[in-house]
């Protein structure tokens, strides 16, 4: 019944998104497309490459974030994705001080919104997320968001009816003729115990970029074109137990150069 209900929600919220987009109420958008390359990857091939596409806007009721990645493991092959993988989310959300005309404001908070994110990859990686989401109000951040989700497995795997909790931020610093842009986002699962379909440990991702504005710096427009550094530390990564036989606790950087258009 729960999933039911999220898939109705989701559903919904893709249909409101799509009839604004095509009558006009689009306020902004973005896209871009970035190559990463790191190593000491956890679980799959220690080498990655990835080819990531990125796609945000925000309009009259509400606001969208949609990411793709392709991954290739550098000639080696995961055992159960092959030499290469894709992953990808869609993340929308609808705000309700927007569509209902009210004033959803108390202290940090700017408004309060439904969120919702749908999870696809290869292997059993499909998931639907919902739950409220805050606009916060932090001195010096270009933005801050916080969402709390419960999340719904689809197949065998485990992992059915936790809470994740994902703040993302952005914040500029400048540096010279140009800026230095810190944002990303933290993928907190809380629930740690077995559920009703296996084992899914409580994990921890903090994603952040630090990134350079070149194209501000040599003239190219702002905001068009950054190279920098992208973390990664994932605590028992997809949810698996750190253990002496297989090490789930992800540290590593990759190299970045991202293209908005």
């Amino acid at each position: 019944m729960i999933r039911t209900q999220t898939n109705m929600l989701l559903g919904g919220g893709l249909l409101a998104a799509s009839q604004a987009m095509a009558g006009d109420l689009l306020l902004w958008q973005t896209n871009s497309l970035s190559y990463l390359y790191g190593k000491n990857f956890a679980i799959n091939p220690s080498i990655q490459q990835t080819v990531t596409f990125e796609h945000a806007d925000k309009w009259k009721y509400g606001d969208n974030f949609l990411f793709v990645d392709k991954i290739f493991y550098n000639g080696q092959e995961d055992r159960n994705k092959g030499p290469h993988a894709f992953y990808g989310e869609f993340s929308p959300r609808l705000s309700f001080g927007k569509i209902l005309d009210r004033r959803f404001e108390y202290g940090p908070i700017k408004d309060v919104l439904l969120a919702m994110t749908y999870e696809y990859g290869e292997g059993d990686s499909e998931a639907y997320l919902i739950g409220p989401g805050f606009d916060l109000a932090v001195p010096g951040f270009n933005y801050f968001t916080l969402n709390f989700y419960r999340r719904q497995t689809e197949g065998p795997r485990p992992g059915d009816g936790v809470w994740q909790i994902t703040p993302a931020w952005s914040y500029s610093i400048p540096l010279g003729n140009s800026d230095l842009l810190f944002d990303g986002y933290l993928d907190w699962v809380v629930n740690n115990d077995q559920n009703a379909r296996g084992t899914y440990h409580a994990n921890l991702h903090i994603n952040p970029q630090l990134k350079y504005d070149l194209g501000k710096a040599l003239g190219w427009g702002q905001k068009q074109v950054y190279v920098g550094t992208e973390y990664s530390y994932w605590k028992n990564k997809y949810g698996v137990e750190n253990s002496s036989n297989l090490d789930t606790n992800q540290n590593t950087a990759s190299l970045l150069v991202k293209v908005h258009f």
